[in-house]
């Protein structure tokens, strides 16, 4: 009965607050769409960063005829410049970092250039101005640093260059639009949690005789701040299950919908399984920072 009787009241408060409520509602779901938006964001950047560091490669480009590099002024890198790289790579120090090298001479090079800018490039460039190039999978892509200490500067060798380098700026960009969704986010709940505390503190001005009137009768304190508290939590409740459909809709249409198909260099989306992890996070959030607002504003009122 006591059960039946403090739901009643919560849901009584809903009603002669129903403007509010709404107000509450909307602004947890626009807060906890961003929060959403924002871990889905980093779990993405975590993606993409585990796919490409396990296949992004350390290059390292031996000179050619038109090399303007200091270390290629002899020209063409000869076999014995090749043969001292090769026995670098194989050395002790660098051979256990290393999982596997490949060499590109200047013919596949020239096919591997044909066959992705097209046959009508032959005229434009020979064999003789590409690259012959070691391509180097890393045991630890984070240790190619020491590859590229280990050959720049080598006579015979142009450039040494990691892959990884051009993916930092997108890696920066996206990092950054993550802290905007979570700035936006937490100042959108801050603005929640203190529409919560007004809408609590309204609801118990507006039911102030009744209040009384359970003093009176001996009801206690928690007896009587359940109802108001609930309130809180009942609202940001469909705040955040609102927020959790936003997510999935966004998965679903955004980025199944939409991305795959056309952002092609990127092979590895967030999916459902990522936004059935972030949903109970939004719910436990909008949950716990409802009931704490509104735990603290009906205590602070009935003090006074």
């Amino acid at each position: 009965m006591r059960v039946g009787l403090i739901l009643s009241e919560a849901f009584s408060g809903l009603r002669r607050n129903a403007s509010m409520v709404i107000s509450v509602v909307l602004v947890t779901f626009v807060s906890l769409t961003f929060v959403g938006a924002a871990m889905l964001m980093q779990m993405q950047i975590g993606t993409m960063r585990d796919f490409w560091v396990d296949r992004a490669q350390v290059a390292i480009y031996m000179c050619t005829a038109i090399s303007q590099a200091p270390t290629c002024t002899n020209g063409v890198a000869t076999q014995e410049q090749l043969d001292e790289v090769q026995a670098g790579l194989d050395s002790a120090a660098l051979s256990p970092l290393i999982r596997d090298v490949r060499f590109e001479n200047r013919e596949e090079a020239y096919q591997n250039f044909l066959d992705l800018l097209g046959e009508e490039y032959a005229d434009v460039i020979t064999a003789d101005q590409l690259n012959e190039t070691f391509w180097i999978n890393l045991v630890d892509q984070s240790q190619s640093n020491v590859i590229f200490e280990a050959f720049t500067g080598m006579q015979g060798v142009e450039q040494v260059q990691d892959q990884l380098q051009y993916l930092e700026p997108l890696f920066s960009a996206l990092t950054v639009a993550t802290y905007v969704a979570i700035g936006i986010a937490v100042l959108m709940l801050i603005a929640a949690v203190l529409l919560i505390a007004t809408t609590i503190r309204l609801s118990a001005y507006a039911r102030r005789r009744e209040l009384g009137i359970m003093r009176l009768v001996g009801a206690s304190n928690r007896f009587i701040q359940t109802p108001f508290i609930l309130e809180g939590v009942f609202a940001a409740l469909i705040g955040s299950l609102l927020a959790g459909g936003a997510v999935i809709a966004g998965v679903h249409f955004g980025v199944n919908g939409y991305l795959r198909n056309r952002v092609e260099f990127v092979t590895t989306w967030v999916g459902m399984d990522e936004a059935l992890i972030v949903i109970p996070v939004l719910i436990g959030i909008g949950v716990l920072l409802a009931a704490l607002s509104a735990g603290f504003a009906i205590r602070r009122w009935l003090r006074t």
